[in-house]
This record gives structure tokens, sequence and C-alpha cells, in this order.
């Protein structure tokens, strides 16, 4: 075997640097038509050539487009065709899975010269394919109108580009597909929550409906308290679906949503809401939701006996993973002697340690001055 020459030498190990560069390149990229483009300017410079194409695959017309270019006049990429037929170059490779070589085009028997390439005065070439899993892309394909020969160790050159090429086409294809995916389950998970908003909306209108019909009131309490806690519900779903990030909810937006949902039920209440803009987890905001619709609505009912005041909901962020959340009054406070534990043995507060369970946080409850229920919740164990 013939030693290189140090001219021969250092032409191959800049084709080792290019290939190597490119590799990374390869990996990062998320651009196809950009990627292609670069390869067709790093294979022109590593094999010293005037013309470098990418050809992708057109089953449909059996022919192979100019993707990708460097050195072609106007019009050509994007734009000319090249046939895929085993009587051109390009498509012997394409056809055949084998590099080709063509130093001699002008006395070439297996090919004819494509079009294309006479018109621009090539005389040599050399075409190998980019395929990978999912199968044959194209080929891509170096030229030159100079005398010259391309050899075999160009081949594993040109190779290497068109490998690096076929995986990225790979795996862009397949984030594509994900991505199609992902979206496809979100407007579907989006569109659900919207359903099934609706569809308790239309429950907590039946419930309202059966309430105004029913005679009894401690009946028509109960419905009314059902009522509330599916339209908080429902109001939790109606800002699922329209958050950015279905896994999480902005605690601001949400509870003040809900705390005007609970004016418009108790008009003559100051309900006020304080929250700081932060995601909570998707799954603690119906059992959130309900907590506090529930304190609200007892708050409503039992604080003010006599009238009307205010009603404070309020969320303070601890530290990075905690949030304190709380409802307090100004009221009549709790009755003497009330004991929380105690005090379950009623639907509303077997309610409240129900929730309070299920959102893994600590309650505590005072009552000196009005009353006050708070939940601290440590998010990071959500």
């Amino acid at each position: 075997m013939a030693e290189l020459s140090r001219s021969d030498l250092d032409y191959r190990l800049k084709q080792q640097k290019i290939l190597s560069e490119f590799g990374v390149e390869a990996l990062r990229a998320d651009d196809l038509g950009q990627l292609l483009q670069r390869a067709t300017e790093l294979c022109a410079e590593g094999m010293s050539a005037q013309f470098c194409k990418a050809l992708e695959y057109k089953p449909g017309e059996d022919t192979l487009l100019v993707i990708a270019g460097v050195g072609w006049g106007p019009n050509v990429v994007g734009q000319a065709h090249v046939g895929a037929d085993l009587a051109s170059p390009a498509g012997y490779a394409l056809k055949t899975g084998q590099p080709v070589i063509s130093n001699h085009l002008e006395n070439e028997r297996r090919f004819r010269t494509p079009q294309l390439m006479a018109d621009h005065g090539v005389r040599r070439a050399l075409n190998v394919l980019i395929r990978n899993r999912q199968g044959d892309f194209g080929v891509l394909e170096v030229d030159d109108t100079r005398e010259g020969q391309f050899d075999e160790a160009d081949i594993a050159f040109m190779q290497g580009f068109a490998n690096l090429l076929g995986g990225a086409i790979e795996r862009q294809r397949s984030e594509a597909r994900l991505q199609a995916a992902l979206d496809r389950q979100e407007l579907l998970t989006r569109e659900m929550s919207h359903r099934v908003k609706n569809s308790l909306a239309t429950v907590a209108g039946l419930l309202s409906l059966q309430a105004r019909t029913t005679e009894n009131q401690q009946a028509r309490d109960a419905l009314a308290d059902a009522r509330s806690r599916v339209e908080a519900v429902a109001q939790v779903h109606d800002q699922l679906w329209r958050q950015p990030d279905l896994a999480a909810v902005e605690l601001s937006g949400f509870l003040e949503s809900l705390c005007e949902k609970l004016r418009e039920s108790a008009p003559g209440h100051a309900i006020t809401c304080r929250a700081p803009a932060m995601p909570i987890p998707a799954d603690l905001a119906i059992p959130l939701g309900l907590f506090v619709n529930e304190l609200v609505t007892n708050a409503i009912k039992y604080a003010y006996p006599d009238g009307h005041g205010p009603v404070r909901v309020e969320a303070e962020a601890r530290d990075e993973d905690r949030v304190r959340l709380s409802v307090s009054d100004d009221g009549v406070g709790l009755p003497e002697g009330f004991d929380a534990g105690a005090a379950r043995r009623s639907l509303g507060m077997r309610v409240i340690h129900g929730l309070s369970r299920q959102l893994g946080g600590e309650l505590t409850v005072t009552g000196t001055d009005g009353a006050c229920f708070a939940l601290t919740l440590d998010l990071g164990k959500a």
C-alpha cells in the first residue's frame, strides 16, 4: 500500500476535521433545510469541488428534487429535478444503494448525463445514498467541470456526511411526529376540560332549578350547597383548558376567577382575593378550588348573621415550594369552645378536613376576631 504524500495526508485530515465538526452540527440542528445546505457547502469544501447538491426522492414522480446546493445557477435549488431511474448517476445510487463514481461523464456508457449537469459543464460526479431506518431519503452528490479523480477515500468522506444527514433527518421527523401527537393530546385534553366544564354547568343549572321548585328549606339549602360545589369544580375545568400549560395552573388568576364567581352569588359581601402569580400542579386545582369554595360559602352563611361583611381569600408563598392559603372574615367568629376536630360531625367541616388531607396540607383554625382557616401546602411533595 503506497504511502500518502504530505499534501494527500493534509487533504484527508482536512476532510476528517470537516466531517467531525459537521457531526456536532447534525446532532444540534432543528432546521432540516439549513442542515442540508450546510452539508453541501462543507462537502464541496472537503472535496475541493465546484458543485454539490442534496436531492430528495419524490416517489410519486420517481424523480430527485434538488433541495440544497452550492455552485449552481439560479432556479436550480428547490426547482430542478433529476431522473431517479438507473440511467442517471444519482438514480443508480438511489435504486441500488451503491455509491457511484463517474470521473469521465463524457465517455460514460453506464449512464446518461442529466441535463442539469450538462448545462453546467459537469465532467465528473460522485453520488452516495442518504438513508436511515425510515427508508431512502435521497442522494448527496458532488460534481466538477475540471479533470481529476474521485476515489474510494472520497466515497468514505461523502458517505459519512450522508449517514449523518440520514440520522438527523430520522431524528427530526420522529420529533415532528411526537410533537404532533403531543399537540393533538393537548388539544383533546383541553377539549375534554371544556366539555366537562359545560356538563358541570348544566348539572349546576339543574340543581338550581330543583332548589327553586322545592318547598322544604333544608332541602333547598342542601341543593344550593351542592350547586355551589359543582360550580366550583366547573370553574376549575374552565381554568384548566385556558391555561398555556396543562400540567400547572396559575394560582393568582385561578383564585381570582373563583372568587369572581362567588361574588356573583353573594353580591352583598366584599369577597377579596390576594395571591402571588405562581404555578401549582393541575391535580391540586380541583381540591384547592373546592376548599376555598367551601370556606367562602361558610363565611357568607355564618360570619355575618345580621348583614354583610368582608371575606378574604389570601395566598402567600412561604418559600420556593410552600404556600399558605387562608380564608378569613371579620364576623362573629367561631362558637365558644369550637373544636375543629369535634366539628367534623358537620358535613361542611368533614368536607374541609377531607380536602385538607387530599391536598396534604396542615390546617389551622383561629376564631378570635372573626374566623380564619389557613392551610399550609408543600408543593414540592405534590
